[in-house]
């Protein structure tokens, strides 16, 4: 955006009338060939502006500003180097404009925070701006704080531009965003000055997102049309996203490119991701990555503008999941590890890729169960002789690390412990923040005290309720991992804590008593396991909870069939073989049988029945 140029901006070199006349037509010669996109013109109009009156920050300013248009918004890193030097925080006297550029810079580079951090001076003194600039800096302002999924900020925020006590003319009621015509503008300035449009939409966007009813009136944009297909899909109404959602793609294929259709190709793969259809969701994912390539595969050669639209991490993360509900560890694992390195701080991206490890591993295992532990048997003399196929030994030490062959155990403890700090960190925010808000109750009126836990970004604001049950996921992720590497006071601590939890759910009820219980065994403390694996506390979970989970044991006679297994193991560790026989004889499911027949084998070999 260029900035106003006044006589008073420097000491002029004339004091006639003709001359100050001549300097006023430069001025609008510059803004007139800046605004019909003749930027060489406009540079030389400025140079001819600076002959006649001498230079100043705005003309230094605005002369930077058309060489950027001129390089076709590419050279994005000059002009940031001279506004910066021009925007100095400390300089009281430093140009709204440029903080306002600058925040601009940053936005499109998808460095939000510093663009919050360098606009808010601006916010901070909005009544003392020009109505212009004012209107400019808070609808950039509330566009920021929904990037950053600060909702409920983005709300209170939007509460404060609207309330009737601001002299400003942003001060639109509710009821004025739900016309019909509050989605059309009819202001007579340049589509990058024309807030009001995009302030009304970004309004109705915040009562969205805060799941807040409001009536998304259509005006044959796209993004209105998006916008509606949005709320469909917070209501859950699935069906009618996915057709909002094609007309959307109808609108756009007149006016918009591939920014678009990497943004439908996307929302259409959430869409069948949440109605469990993962192999079209996957395709959808592909295709949104295959528009969105050409700007990814040349972010340094395309515009600033281009750069602000590349979205491939967040698809990358979306991609990733559909894999890992396909049952295609590897492929996850590769998807999750590009956005890791831009969202190194979300809890639930590192839980994810631990997930992709251990799929990896267990896959591996399912298919060594596959093969027969004996090989041949053979009577010799009345007596069975058993011959078993050899045990393969597993060094950790010498595996691999996970940039270098993909994923594995290691990397998956690692993850893991990220993600358990991580969480174990923002949980307790969560809390304090809970308790701020009781005991300042209605004292909470600045938006700038209200919080939001966006703790997951780019996923939306976590609940209490989502927390616990990551945090539940994670400790008991851990504790499988490190008996996985044999680190099983680890195990045992992580299944210890996961049996605390308030909120837990039968199936990581069960997962903890048998982790807890298989360290113990290994820890040789078989006294302490045995109460792990008492077959009556499976009859008081919720079978429920086992057919709705994406896991081997789905249903209640399953897990008891676990659970009296690994008590057999017990007695018979203990020396108690016919115990351990008899418990054997009632483990009839299929998810043990193979455990069950070895088992079995090594009961009589120790019995003397067979060598």
């Amino acid at each position: 955006m260029l900035e106003a140029i006044d006589s008073e901006d420097a000491e002029p070199k004339y004091e006639t009338s003709q001359d100050v006349e001549q300097e006023y037509k430069l001025i609008e010669k510059a803004y007139a060939e800046f605004s019909n996109a003749n930027y060489e013109l406009c540079l030389e109009t400025l140079q001819e502006l600076e002959k006649c009156n001498g230079t100043n920050n705005k003309l230094t300013h605005n002369r930077a500003v058309a060489k950027f248009y001129q390089s076709g918004c590419k050279d994005h890193v000059t002009l940031l180097k001279s506004l910066s030097e021009k925007a100095d925080k400390n300089n009281t006297s430093a140009s709204p404009i440029a903080q306002y550029n600058i925040a601009i810079i940053y936005y499109h580079r998808h460095m939000y925070q510093t663009a919050i951090e360098t606009l808010m001076p601006l916010v901070n003194k909005l009544d003392d701006l020009e109505e212009l600039i004012a209107g400019l800096v808070s609808t950039f302002m509330l566009r920021l704080l929904l990037v950053t999924n600060q909702l409920r900020k983005a709300a209170a925020f939007l509460e404060m531009l609207q309330s009737p006590e601001r002299k400003s003319s942003l001060n639109l009621n509710r009821e004025g965003l739900i016309r019909e015509e509050a989605a059309s503008s009819e202001l007579s300035v340049a589509n990058h000055e024309n807030f009001q449009r995009a302030y009304k939409f970004l309004a109705v966007q915040t009562y969205v997102l805060n799941r807040k009813p409001i009536a998304v009136a259509e005006d044959g944009s796209a993004e209105y049309s998006a916008l509606k297909a949005h709320q469909y899909y917070i209501m859950k109404d699935f069906q009618m996203a996915a057709k909002q959602l094609k007309k959307v793609n109808e609108i756009g294929a007149i006016s918009e490119g591939n920014a678009l259709n990497t943004c439908i190709a996307n929302n259409m793969g959430v869409i069948h991701l949440r109605v469990r259809h993962y192999a079209i969701a996957a395709k959808f994912f592909q295709d949104a990555i295959a528009f969105d390539k050409h700007i990814a595969a040349n972010i340094r050669n395309v515009s600033l503008y281009q750069m602000g639209t590349a979205r491939t991490c967040e698809i990358l993360y979306n991609l990733g999941i559909a894999m890992l509900h396909l049952r295609r560890p590897k492929e996850a694992y590769k998807c999750f590890f590009v956005p890791l390195k831009s969202y190194h701080s979300n809890p639930r991206l590192w839980f994810r890729i631990s997930e992709a490890c251990i799929m990896d591993h267990e896959m591996k295992m399912l298919e060594e169960d596959k093969k027969p532990i004996i090989t041949s048997v053979v009577n010799s003399g009345g007596r069975k002789m058993y011959f078993l196929k050899p045990s393969k030994s597993i060094t950790y030490e010498q595996e691999p690390t996970a940039t270098e062959s993909g994923p594995n155990l290691r990397f998956a403890a690692l993850a893991l412990r990220n993600a358990l700090t991580l969480t174990t960190y923002y949980k307790s925010v969560f809390e304090m923040n809970n308790e701020d808000e009781a005991s300042a109750g209605a004292e909470k009126e600045n938006w700038r005290s209200v919080k939001d836990n966006n703790f997951c970004n780019p996923s939306r604001p976590i609940s209490k309720n989502s927390l616990d049950n990551m945090l539940c996921a994670i400790r008991a992720a851990y504790s499988y991992v490190s008996l996985c590497l044999g680190d099983y006071a680890c195990a045992l601590e992580m299944a210890q804590e996961l049996l605390k939890a308030e909120k837990l759910s039968d199936a990581h009820r069960l997962l903890a008593h048998m982790y807890a219980g298989e360290a113990l065994i290994m820890m040789d403390k078989l006294e302490e396991a045995r109460p792990h694996f008492e077959p009556t506390f499976v009859s008081s979970l919720n079978a429920f909870d086992f057919e709705t989970k994406d896991w081997r044991v789905k249903s209640l006679d399953a897990a008891q069939n676990v659970v009296r297994y690994n008590l057999a193991v017990v007695m018979a560790l203990q020396g108690d073989f016919e115990l351990s026989i008899n418990i054997l004889s009632s483990c009839t499911h299929p998810i043990v049988a193979a455990k069950v027949m070895s088992l079995k084998t090594y009961l009589d070999i120790k019995m003397g029945k067979c060598t």
